[in-house]
C-alpha cells in the first residue's frame, strides 16, 4: 500500500459500520493510524473494533444528536490524546420519493442526520484541531450536492448544504492550520445503492450492480485527502470519477 504518513495519526470516522465508513476505518488502520467507530450500529462497530485490534475503538453515537457527538470525541480524546482526522462519512438516502409525496418528519430527520450531523462532527473538533495547530476534517460528498436528482429532494438538499459547509469551514479555518475538503465518490457499492436500486425512481436506480466502484476505492482516496497532494481541492469536492484523482490515488 502507497504511504500516506498516517502512522500514529488519530482518525474519527462517523457512520463506521459499514459501507464506505467501514472500508475506510479498515484503511486507515492497515496504514497505522489510530482508528475511531462511530455509528448508532453498536454490534457492527464493536465487531469491526475487534477485527481491527487495539489501537481501535467503537463508540455508540447518533450524529443527529449534539451532545451524543461531543461524548464520542471526549471519549476518543482521552484514550488517543488527540485527533487528527475527522471523516464525516455519515448519511442515509431515504426518504426517495417526489417531494409532494414523501412524509416531512422523514425528510427533516434526513437533513438530522447528513447535513446536521456534518455540523456536529465539524463544531467537535475543530477547538481542539485549532489548539493542536491542524486537523483535517473531510465529508463525504456526492454529485447530488452539485445537481438535482429525481426523488431525492432530501438527499440533494442535504448534500448541497453540506457541500457549502464545506466550502465555508474552509474560509474561516484554513488559515488556522485546518485542512476541509470532500470527496465525492460517484456511485458505491454499498447498501445504500440496494435502497436507490429498490425505488426504481430515477436512472441511478437503473444502473447495474457491475457500475458501482467498490467501496475501498474512497477508502483510500479519503486516505490520500489527508496529505498534501490534496491540498489544491481544499474548500472544494474531489471527484473520484476523475480518472486523474484515480491515478494520483493509486487506483488505475
Amino acid at each position: 500500500m502507497k504511504n500516506f504518513g498516517l502512522n500514529g495519526k488519530t482518525v474519527v470516522i462517523t457512520g463506521a459500520s459499514k459501507g464506505i465508513g467501514a472500508s475506510a476505518a479498515r484503511a486507515f488502520a492497515d496504514g497505522g493510524a489510530n482508528v475511531v467507530l462511530l455509528a448508532r450500529s453498536t454490534d457492527l462497530i464493536t465487531a469491526l473494533a475487534g477485527e481491527l485490534g487495539e489501537n481501535t475503538m467503537a463508540i455508540a453515537c447518533d450524529v443527529s444528536d449534539y451532545a451524543s457527538v461531543s461524548s464520542a470525541f471526549a471519549s476518543a480524546k482521552d484514550k488517543f490524546g488527540q485527533i487528527d482526522i475527522l471523516i464525516g462519512n455519515a448519511g442515509v438516502v431515504d426518504p426517495i420519493g417526489h417531494l409532494a409525496d414523501t412524509d416531512p418528519a422523514a425528510w427533516c430527520k434526513l437533513i438530522d442526520i447528513n447535513l446536521k450531523g456534518v455540523m456536529h462532527g465539524m463544531h467537535a473538533a475543530l477547538p481542539d484541531m485549532v489548539a493542536q495547530g491542524g486537523g483535517t476534517i473531510i465529508t463525504v460528498s456526492s454529485g447530488a450536492a452539485h445537481g438535482p436528482v429525481e426523488g431525492w429532494t432530501a438527499y440533494c438538499s442535504s448534500k448541497a448544504g453540506a457541500y457549502m459547509l464545506t466550502r465555508a469551514a474552509d474560509k474561516e479555518y484554513r488559515e488556522r492550520g485546518i485542512r476541509v475538503l470532500g470527496l465525492s465518490p460517484g456511485t458505491v457499492a454499498t447498501d445504500m445503492q440496494r435502497e436507490i436500486k429498490a425505488s426504481g425512481i430515477n436512472p441511478v436506480s437503473q444502473l447495474d450492480w457491475s457500475d458501482h466502484i467498490p467501496p475501498e476505492w474512497p477508502a483510500k482516496a479519503l486516505m490520500w485527502m489527508c496529505t498534501s497532494e490534496a491540498d489544491g481541492f481544499l474548500g472544494d469536492d474531489v471527484s473520484l470519477r476523475d480518472e486523474d484523482i484515480r491515478r494520483q490515488v493509486g487506483l488505475v
